[in-house]
């Protein structure tokens, strides 16, 4: 965003602390009709909050997927659709009152990457009209709350104890920008990029990997994971084939 701040010409300001007297004074010099912020990941502090309307772009459909994984959780969860809604900025975490919302169904094969993107459209088009006609904002029901809690190396790691059809989702919610994994051996992971369910039939045992042909399958709980595109530690993505030519062997 501040590279294409750069490149349109408009006065870019990046301080350490967006709270602090210099910061606030920056934004007080502009007499802004109101901020707006989109995966900020900085606590705006009192200060800000009742000196200035602050907007905020959110990729859920509050109050479903507060939080700072939104787009992952969703994928994760297995929902059918997730969206974006403009709320405006309260001091507890993406609890304000929304006054736009708009859905964008998940389809069967989205990435991170891909929902992400339309997402990132949408949440545009909605601030721009927020901005222009400044619609009525209301608070969030009580029901229905969740939390897309931040992603971690635990949420990487492929379980064999979950089933085929949740690891796929996991794989698909973090890539391309996180990656997948699974563990081959004390601190020795390979990456997966893409991945199916395997069909029905007995796969290897869980937590197993298994070459089978041109086929490479991670044994879990009810079946197995195919993997379609996997990168080893320190080397270069491929695709399952070229991997499995290469560890027919010893897999």
């Amino acid at each position: 965003m501040a590279d294409a701040a750069r490149e349109l010409g408009l006065p870019l300001q990046q301080p350490d602390d967006v709270n602090g007297e210099a910061a606030r004074g920056q934004i007080a010099a502009v007499a802004p009709d109101a901020l707006c912020v989109c995966a900020f990941g900085a606590l705006i502090g009192d200060a800000l909050l009742s000196a200035h309307p602050i907007l905020n772009v959110h990729p859920s459909l509050l109050p479903r997927w507060r939080g700072a994984a939104p787009v992952e959780r969703a994928i994760m969860a297995g929902d059918a659709e997730t969206g974006v809604c403009i709320m405006r900025l309260v001091a507890e975490l993406d609890a304000g009152p929304v006054g736009l919302r708009a859905a964008e169904p998940i389809a069967a094969d989205d990435t991170y990457g891909s929902l992400a993107g339309r997402l990132e459209a949408l949440g545009a088009e909605l601030l721009v009209r927020a901005l222009d006609t400044s619609p009525a904002y209301a608070e969030q029901p009580a029901e229905g709350v969740t939390y897309a809690e931040k992603i971690t190396a635990a949420d990487r790691t492929l379980d064999p104890a979950a089933g085929p059809g949740a690891l796929e989702r996991r794989v698909r919610a973090l890539h391309p920008h996180i990656g997948a994994r699974i563990e081959r051996g004390e601190g020795v992971w390979l990456g997966v990029r893409a991945a199916r369910p395997a069909p029905a039939d007995p796969g290897p045992a869980p937590g197993t990997l298994a070459v089978e042909g041109e086929r490479v399958l991670w044994g879990c709980a009810g079946g197995a994971l195919e993997l379609l595109e996997v990168q080893p530690a320190g080397g270069r993505a491929m695709a399952a084939e070229e991997y499995a030519r290469g560890h027919r062997a010893a897999p």
